[in-house]
């Protein structure tokens, strides 16, 4: 199976820590948070990786010789040229993920306890071109689902307006979410990013083609689910990863 991990990210939330590294190798107790994520999906049975790279990559590059690969199969996408954003970043690494099963895409900076292999069998038998792990968390923009948990558009929390992808049944019905940096995706997305270029959000890629496109929820109110991007999260982190996620 097939993962892809985007460390490329600036990590400026998490400065002064990344003014000498690049965020993927912040440490979250003993270890990375490349590291974690990496033995997690290896654990998972994800044995084909791929990473983007931007901030200080050559450090991650290293890091990855020095361990060998952790005995899995790890392509980089060097995006050190020109960072690409997620949209960009998982079109430009089309060649190491394109094939007959659908890939896991990972933000490096989240930390959860979602089962991941569960939720990549869930995306192949759900038919969907891509699922989202979703949340209930605040944050600027709220996408919205309707009761079959499909994309319909999105809400900016701060200017009150609402966008619908369509005027399909299930819009006056909607059920705001975040995405919570998880998501899986089926082979044919690349078709779908044939006509898309350059920089641009995963998240605008998915609203321009949700009306003809099914792009699928998945809300799981009981995982534990935590942004690392930023130092005062960092402790509480580690200590849930240590203890097992418990309350």
């Amino acid at each position: 199976m097939k993962a892809m991990i985007l460390a490329a990210g600036l990590g400026t939330r998490l400065r002064p820590l990344t003014d000498n590294c690049p965020k993927a190798l912040v440490k979250v107790g003993d270890k990375s948070l490349l590291e974690h994520l990496i033995c997690k999906m290896r654990e998972a049975g994800f044995d084909h990786l791929v990473i983007n790279i931007h901030h200080f990559g050559q450090q991650i590059i290293d890091f990855l010789k020095v361990r060998q690969n952790f005995g899995i199969h790890i392509d980089i996408s060097d995006e050190r040229g020109e960072l690409l954003d997620t949209g960009g970043g998982i079109k430009k690494a089309g060649s190491f993920l394109e094939g007959k099963e659908p890939f896991l895409v990972h933000n490096v900076d989240v930390v959860s306890d979602l089962d991941l292999k569960n939720f990549w069998e869930e995306h192949c038998a759900s038919g969907a071109v891509a699922s989202l792990f979703l949340g209930q968390r605040d944050t600027a923009r709220y996408l919205l689902f309707d009761r079959q948990f499909r994309l319909r558009g999105w809400e900016n929390c701060k200017t009150g307006e609402l966008k619908f992808t369509d005027k399909g049944e299930g819009t006056e019905d909607y059920r705001r979410y975040a995405f919570n940096g998880i998501h899986v995706l089926s082979p044919e997305i690349f078709q779908h990013l044939k006509n898309w270029d350059g920089t641009f959000s995963i998240i605008d890629f998915y609203l321009a083609i949700a009306g003809s496109t099914r792009i699928q929820g998945c809300y799981k109110p009981e995982i534990n689910w935590i942004d690392m991007g930023k130092p005062e999260v960092l402790e509480r982190g580690a200590r849930l990863i240590k203890e097992g996620w418990k309350k």
